[in-house]
């Protein structure tokens, strides 16, 4: 675990039983969307690349994700629709690959039979379920603030045997995005927590971390591939100083001041 500036805020409120909840991300911090979207985007896609090999697959999955025109982005700001941006990042990596078909109802099918194929690949990272169960062990709430709608991650978190996570706050629940102080504060009030005593966890450092520290919730950055913190302006500094990075959620027991089990993992 790395601690930073915030070592000993975290360390103190652990030891005070300070910290009453959890709230997380959902996307690649409980829920493995990367390897999801991986495999819906091979259904979907190789009937229109058939000669397609795995090296393929990954560089179609990595170019996807990274959305270089941030249309996900746009889409939670309202600029586009939930399969409009789906398109849209779709139609950026058949470009680059040259494929010349991907007209309008090319682009239709393509996204009906990805949202066919995700939910079936849905699957929770193998360090949640102790963590959770270790949770209820202690007696501690916790629950979700995702930047989509909750319908959809309502049913995601279903899909992945995650059922338990009953406290939901997506975008339509309060008609704001992270990293917008309010949709972090509504999951503290859903948890019956104050911001002051809840943990925020997330894999995006500005918008989970960063985003969460300044509603006035303890920050908690993770980073599964060992990532260093990117650079901040100025004005986020103070707030960045005050995030705790992990490496999996394993390492949150210390920070919540909860004995890991003997069969943890």
């Amino acid at each position: 675990m790395t601690l930073n500036a915030s070592q000993n805020t975290l360390e103190s409120a652990a030891c005070a039983g300070r910290i009453k909840g959890v709230l997380f991300d959902i996307d690649e911090t409980i829920v493995d969307l990367y390897r999801a979207m991986a495999d819906a985007m091979v259904f979907a896609s190789q009937r229109l690349l058939p000669n397609a090999t795995a090296a393929d697959w990954d560089s179609f999955a990595a170019l996807y994700m990274a959305d270089p025109h941030k249309y996900y982005d746009r889409y939670v700001q309202g600029e586009f629709s939930f399969a409009q941006q789906r398109g849209l990042r779709a139609r950026v990596v058949f470009d680059h690959l040259g494929f010349t078909g991907f007209d309008g109802a090319v682009e239709q099918r393509w996204i009906a039979e990805f949202e066919e194929a995700q939910p079936r690949s849905i699957r929770a990272f193998a360090d949640v379920v102790p963590l959770l169960d270790a949770l209820d062990a202690a007696g501690i709430p916790y629950g979700a603030v995702s930047n989509n709608v909750y319908d959809y991650q309502r049913a995601k978190l279903d899909a992945a045997g995650l059922a338990r996570i009953q406290v939901l706050v997506g975008i339509d629940t309060v008609n704001v995005a992270k990293p917008a102080p309010e949709i972090f504060l509504e999951g503290c009030r859903q948890l019956g927590t104050a911001p002051s005593e809840t943990l925020y966890v997330g894999d995006n450092f500005m918008i989970d971390g960063v985003g969460s520290v300044r509603a006035g919730l303890l920050g908690v950055w993770l980073s599964r591939e060992g990532k260093a913190a990117p650079g901040v302006a100025d004005n986020d500094a103070q707030a960045a100083a005050r995030i705790v990075s992990v490496a999996n959620l394993a390492e949150l027991l210390a920070i919540v001041g909860i004995q890991a089990p003997a069969d943890w993992l």
